[in-house]
C-alpha cells in the first residue's frame, strides 16, 4: 500500500469535512487538538473548547454534532499529518531496508517535538471505552494503516512474509512510545530502532 491510498475507515463524508475546514470549525479544531492532547479527552469539556477557540457552542453542534465527533476529526486531522511527515521521511531515504528503520526515526522525531506526551491514538483509546467510538475507529484504522505500510516497505525490500515483519515491527515501534511517554525520555526509541536493525540484520542471513 502506498502511503497516499492509506485511507480513514469511518471518516466523515467529503462535503460534511469540507464544512469543518470553515473559520470556526477550524479554530474549534485547532482549539479541541491542543487541549485534548495536552489535558486530555475525557478532561476537556465544550465549554473550555469553545471558549478557547472563540466560537459558540451551538457551532460546534452544527459543524461537529458533539463532542464524540470532535474528537475523531481531531484524530483524523493529526492522521493527516502524521501520514505527511511519515512520507517526507521515507521518501528521504534511497536504500529499501533503511527504509523500515526510517519510520522508527520518524517516530522518535514526531513524539519528541510533542513534547513526549505519547501517542494521541493510543492515548485516545485508553479513555475511551466504547470499542464503537468514532475516535477508537478512527484510532484502530490509524494503526493498521502504519502496520499496512510498514509491510509495503518490507516487500519492497526483499523481505519474506513481509506481514509478519511488520506486525513485529509495529508492535517495537507501540512498545517503545509507550515507554518513551511513561519516562519523559526519547532513549526507547532509540533502543527500539536498534532492535529493529538486529531483526533486519537476522532475516537477511
Amino acid at each position: 500500500m502506498r502511503i497516499e491510498d492509506w485511507t480513514m475507515g469511518q471518516a466523515a463524508g467529503g462535503e460534511e469535512r469540507s464544512t469543518r475546514r470553515r473559520p470556526g470549525a477550524e479554530r474549534l479544531l485547532e482549539a479541541a487538538s491542543d487541549l485534548f492532547y495536552r489535558e486530555g479527552i475525557r478532561a476537556v469539556g465544550v465549554d473550555t473548547i469553545s471558549e478557547r477557540a472563540g466560537v459558540s457552542k451551538r457551532t460546534l453542534y452544527n459543524r461537529f454534532g458533539g463532542k464524540d465527533e470532535l474528537i475523531a476529526e481531531y484524530l483524523r486531522r493529526r492522521d493527516e499529518r502524521w501520514k505527511e511527515y511519515l512520507q517526507g521521511v521515507t521518501e528521504a531515504v534511497v536504500e529499501p531496508g533503511e527504509k523500515l528503520l526510517a519510520v522508527f526515526e520518524a517516530y522518535e522525531e514526531w513524539l519528541v517535538g510533542e513534547d513526549l506526551r505519547g501517542c494521541a491514538f493510543a492515548n485516545a483509546v485508553a479513555e475511551l471505552p466504547d470499542s464503537d467510538h468514532p475516535a477508537r475507529v478512527v484510532a484502530r484504522r490509524h494503526k493498521e494503516g502504519i502496520e499496512e505500510h510498514l509491510a509495503v516497505l518490507a516487500k519492497e525490500a526483499g523481505f519474506d512474509d513481509p506481514r509478519t515483519l511488520a506486525e513485529r515491527l509495529l508492535l517495537l515501534l507501540e512498545g517503545a512510545a509507550a515507554t518513551a511517554a511513561m519516562r519523559r525520555s526519547r532513549e526507547p526509541l532509540g533502543v527500539a530502532r536498534s532492535l529493529a536493525q538486529e531483526l533486519l540484520d537476522a532475516r537477511s542471513l
